[in-house]
């Protein structure tokens, strides 16, 4: 065999053994690192209860979190319908969700308005703050969103925003994110592991 040959194979045979290696073993190690960043941070919010939101907030029970605003006009009404058809399909296990929607919207969004907002959703807390807090919360959160003005002027707009829900475990770590849209049965399958515990 000659020699280039033996060296190409030698060489392939190498990579192979990385892409191995970093498959088995580094890739769990990154989402690891990646998921437990989610919502860590120095941010401070305030829910519709009174009680202050931080990183610390997210531990003790499992717990749904989605990023919207009240003014939002098909996304967010459409998922907090979704997240209470999951609740009633869970039964009794999903009276141990909590459910937290915090605003891209703080200028709107007040304590007042957003507890009017979920008054209907069993479990749910809504928490804003300032801008500058609710930009350090939505950087923590790895969340995408974008104030829109409104095309006809007029001071009006709306935001593109991430529209998937986040799933904390009762240690206050991300396990997975549910799409916005995605059949109730694959919804169900996400946080039966989240409760499950795996």
């Amino acid at each position: 065999m000659p020699r280039r040959l033996r060296l190409a194979l030698a060489g392939l045979a190498v990579a192979a053994l990385a892409a191995v290696g970093i498959r088995v073993w580094l890739a769990p190690h990154l989402t690891d690192r990646i998921a437990d960043s989610f919502g860590q941070g120095d941010y401070r919010l305030e829910t519709t209860a009174g009680t202050p939101f931080t990183a610390a907030s997210l531990k003790g029970a499992p717990s749904i979190v989605f990023f919207g605003y009240t003014h939002c006009p098909d996304v967010c009404p459409t998922t907090l319908g979704d997240i209470a058809t999951w609740q009633d399909a869970l039964g009794a296990q999903g009276k141990a969700l909590r459910v937290v929607f915090v605003t891209v919207d703080p200028e709107r969004d007040t304590a007042a308005v957003l507890k009017d907002y979920l008054s209907w959703l069993p479990g749910a807390v809504g928490v804003t703050g300032s801008r500058a807090e609710i930009d350090k919360a939505i950087k923590a959160f790895h969340i995408y969103a974008r104030k829109i003005p409104d095309e006809g002027g007029g001071g009006g707009y709306s935001y593109d925003h991430t529209a998937s829900v986040l799933l904390f475990d009762a240690q206050g770590r991300m396990t997975e994110p549910v799409g916005y849209g995605v059949p109730e049965a694959n919804a169900l399958a996400a946080l039966h592991r989240l409760l499950d515990g795996g």
